[in-house]
Parts: structure tokens; sequence; C-alpha cells
């Protein structure tokens, strides 16, 4: 059984203003949840409307205050766009942007077409680029800033259950190596969080089955199921002042998988 934790608040987040793609669900939420916990001014977009809806009022009654939040097809990049600069409108610039969004469906390296390729890296992979590019003259105006892309280990132990997904969210790296240089010269970090596999609603109904877990078990050095507010814990790290001279740099939250 796992130990009683206690966990780390923030002062230098408290008041900071942080911007979520994909934050109504799973890890989204709990990025949500733990930054408004914090005292953050959180806002976030999803295409999960009564989801987005009920996260909010459950903070809200929770005491931490009002989320911003819009409906937003992420594929769209306009839209994308527009919903940050609107979010920037209201609140002010962002000093931390965390690169959530993203789905695993499964799929084979057969059945793949050129439209199907495009609607994966879509999701996976585009919206990340054009999310830091809206919010870094934003950064750059406060003097600097906190970028989190949400990787992926999947990749890393050779999953074969989908190549486009492994294929996009291994890019998560190339963009945080890519783009350190040039956002450092700001006072600008750029890391990638990489979970394991990580016990969501949909993992637990839509993958895992006892033969699942038990390679999970075998595999993972620590013996507890890894949760979403774990993977929350490094973003809150890497958000802070805490992280201020790391960049460019990949943190697993994998319990010892890879």
């Amino acid at each position: 059984m796992a130990t009683q934790r206690s966990l780390a608040m923030y002062p230098s987040l408290r008041g900071q203003r942080v911007f979520i793609t994909g934050g109504a669900t799973a890890v989204g939420a709990a990025l949500v949840q733990a930054f408004a916990e914090q005292g953050a001014l959180v806002a976030f977009v999803d295409v999960a409307e009564q989801e987005s809806a009920e996260l909010v009022d459950s903070i809200r009654a929770q005491g931490h205050g009002s989320v911003w939040w819009r409906v937003c097809d992420v594929c769209d990049v306009a839209a994308l766009q527009a919903s940050i600069t609107l979010a920037e409108q209201e609140l002010g610039a962002f000093s931390t942007l965390v690169n959530n969004v993203a789905s695993d469906d499964r799929h084979t390296l057969e059945s793949v077409t050129p439209d199907y390729w495009d609607e994966r890296m879509a999701v996976n992979e585009r919206p990340a680029f054009f999310a830091i590019q809206s919010v870094v003259p934003g950064m750059r105006r406060l003097g600097g800033g906190s970028i989190i892309n949400l990787g992926s280990t999947g990749w890393q132990k050779k999953c074969n259950e989908y190549p486009c997904y492994a294929i996009a969210k291994s890019s998560m790296n190339g963009l945080t190596r890519g783009l350190a240089a040039t956002l450092g010269a700001d006072h600008i970090r750029i890391n990638t969080v990489s979970p394991g596999w990580v016990m969501t609603q949909r993992q637990l109904s839509k993958w895992l089955d006892d033969a699942t877990l038990n390679q999970i078990r075998e595999t993972q050095c620590l013996p507890d199921m890894i949760q979403a507010s774990d993977v929350a814990r490094m973003v809150l790290f890497l958000a802070s002042d805490d992280s201020t001279m790391c960049t460019a740099q990949e943190f697993k939250v994998d319990a010892g998988w890879c």
C-alpha cells in the first residue's frame, strides 16, 4: 500500500496564467484541477462541452475560483489560435502552456490512408506547434515562461498498436529540442513530460484487461498504477520557478517502465 503523501504547493504559480489544450477529461482534467488548486488562473479548450462544464463547476464548488474555457476542436488551427487570443484578452498573457491534447486510437500500418494520417497528425502533433506560436509573444512580453509538451513512453517501448500516434508523440521530443535554444534566449523554458500507462477511464474501458494489467505490473519498477494526478505533479514543477534552469529535457512519469 502506498504511504500517505504530502504534496508541494508552489508559491510562484499563484496568480500565474496557464493555458491547457484538451483540459476536460483524463490527464487534461487533472492538470486543470492541479493548477487551480495552486491558485493559478487557468484556461483550457476541449471538444467535450458537458465534461468541460462539469469540471469547471466542480472546481468552483471546491473554492478554487473560476476557470476560463471554450469548446474548440484543435484540429482547426485558426480556431485554436483564436481561442488563445481571446483568453489572453480576458486574462492576460500566459506564463505557462501545456500541450496536452491527444488521441491514442488504435490502428495498423496497413489501415492508414493519407486522410487518416493527416487527421492523426492534426490531433496529436500540429496543435502543439501552433499553440506555442500563439503564446510566445506574450511570454516574451512577460520576460519568460514555461512550455510543457506531453509526450509518451508508448513509442519508446515499441508498442505496435498505433504507429501514427507513436510518430506524433515522438515528435514532441523534437519540438522541445528544436525550439529550446530559440526560446531560451527570452527565458522561455520548454520541456517534454512523457507519461507511462496512465489509468484514465478511457484506458480502463477500452484497452486494459487482465493480461495488460499483469504486463504493466511486471514491467514497471514501482507497483502502483500511474494516475493522471501523478503526471500533473511533474507538470506543476516544470511550470513553477523551482524548475528555472530546466529546459530541452524529457521527464518521464512511467513508474520505471522505460
